[in-house]
């Protein structure tokens, strides 16, 4: 590796067998890199796509098989040499060394980190397992078990941790399956954190119309075995407002934390995930992309240090990464998408452009909460920050250039999309 960038014929080594590390081995190739590609992945899987888990893959509706997004065809085209089943444990980025688990160590010219990010656990949870009924989830395998433990169980009692993005994905999906479903949330309003009090308030009344409860303003005391609970073995929840909550099955969706620990003596530098620079590069030779990248992000004539999980920015990044590595630093463009995500619960869908914020100004400028679809915007210090929708997609998309371009919140605010 050099500053003219990574040589055609030279060895990479992807440690992430996930959409960022999958996308960034697939623009290689378009890109004419001839050299070895070493895929390291701690799970058994070739990539699949997370998005379906909490929904198509939890509800039945869709195979399994159906979330993978590289086959044994694909990764044939791509000619990967796979180690799959092995966790990296350390990597030495002067030296560009990978070591697994098994004591292998991986030698390239350069490195693509797309570890991604692992779930959060509740303090106290360490000794319950999926046997006992608690679950995270974030792999195909923990989608699987999941559905199996919720339709064993007839009107299954499901307790959901947390009414983020995923946790509401999980209550709806659950509750569509016939389970009983409480949802404990430690914020006041749901999701208030990052589209503001006023969606806030409307998300958190789609819960009770679907006949979910949904328990705002409390945490969560402990989490303790008990048998003899219906159905066999249960789980008694613990609120922090004194309440007993029997459940059989509980799922923590508290968030995650990027996966970071096996760098710790690798010579990056850590702070809520590899910190890079406006190109992804993370050190000569090392890149990072998905989850577990934190990187400068250059928009509105300013910039900030910002790690985003959502399934677009981890795809553009692994192919920015990828352009990085065979560019060069001198020479690479700088990485500055548009960020978008969507979540479908209760049988809507959400999709937002841009990076909203818990503070920033929020202005529905087009349909209602009555209605059913609308159009918000998001302004902060002058700028307009996101836009988001539920049943007006054109719409959305239409604000796409001011986003591009940076546009001042009062050209926001009067624009009309095309």
């Amino acid at each position: 590796m050099t500053t003219e960038g990574l040589r055609l014929d030279g060895t990479v080594i992807v440690v992430g067998a996930s959409l960022a590390g999958l996308r960034a081995t697939e623009t290689l190739r378009e890109e004419g890199f001839t050299g070895q590609i070493t895929l390291v992945g701690e799970e058994l899987h070739l990539p699949y796509d997370r998005p379906p888990l909490s929904k198509q893959v939890l509800a039945g509706t869709w195979p399994p098989e159906k979330a993978v997004l590289a086959d044994r065809r694909r990764a044939g085209e791509l000619q990967l040499h796979e180690v799959l089943g092995h966790r990296a444990v350390r990597l030495d980025a002067e030296k560009r060394q990978v070591e697994i688990d098994d004591g292998t160590v991986l030698s390239g010219d350069a490195i693509i980190v797309a570890t991604g990010a692992s779930p959060r656990r509740l303090p106290g949870t360490e000794g319950l397992t999926q046997q006992d009924g608690l679950f995270t989830l974030r792999t195909l395998d923990d989608s699987l078990a999941l559905r199996a433990s919720v339709t064993a169980v007839e009107s299954c009692r499901v307790v959901v941790i947390g009414a983020g993005f995923i946790g509401a994905e999980v209550a709806s999906t659950c509750a569509g399956l016939g389970c009983r479903v409480t949802v404990i949330e430690t914020m006041d309003i749901p999701l208030s954190n990052v589209l503001g009090p006023l969606i806030g308030l409307h998300c958190a009344s789609l819960y009770q119309a679907h006949g979910v409860d949904l328990r705002s303003g409390e945490g969560v005391a402990g989490i303790h075995r008990v048998e003899g609970a219906a159905g066999g073995k249960g789980l008694i929840v613990k609120t922090s407002g004194g309440a007993r909550i029997e459940a059989d099955v509980v799922v923590m969706g508290i968030g995650v934390a990027p996966s970071v620990d096996w760098l710790k003596d690798s010579g990056l530098t850590l702070d809520n995930g590899v910190v890079c620079d406006d190109r992804l590069f993370a050190a000569d030779g090392v890149v990072a992309a998905g989850d577990v990248a934190r990187w400068v992000w250059r928009h509105d004539g300013g910039e900030e240090q910002i790690r985003i999980e959502h399934w677009q920015v981890a795809a553009e990044a692994g192919m920015g990464a990828a352009h990085s590595l065979l560019a060069g630093p001198r020479q690479a463009p700088p990485f500055a998408p548009v960020p978008y995500f969507w979540s479908d619960q209760f049988g809507i869908r959400f999709q937002v452009l841009g990076n909203p914020g818990g503070d920033d100004e929020v202005e529905i400028v087009s349909g209602s909460f009555e209605e059913g679809k609308f159009v918000a915007l998001f302004g902060r210090a002058g700028r307009m920050r996101a836009v988001m929708a539920i049943g007006r997609p054109r719409q959305l998309m239409g604000y796409r250039p001011l986003l591009d371009a940076g546009s001042s919140w009062e050209a926001a605010l009067v624009h009309t999309p095309t």
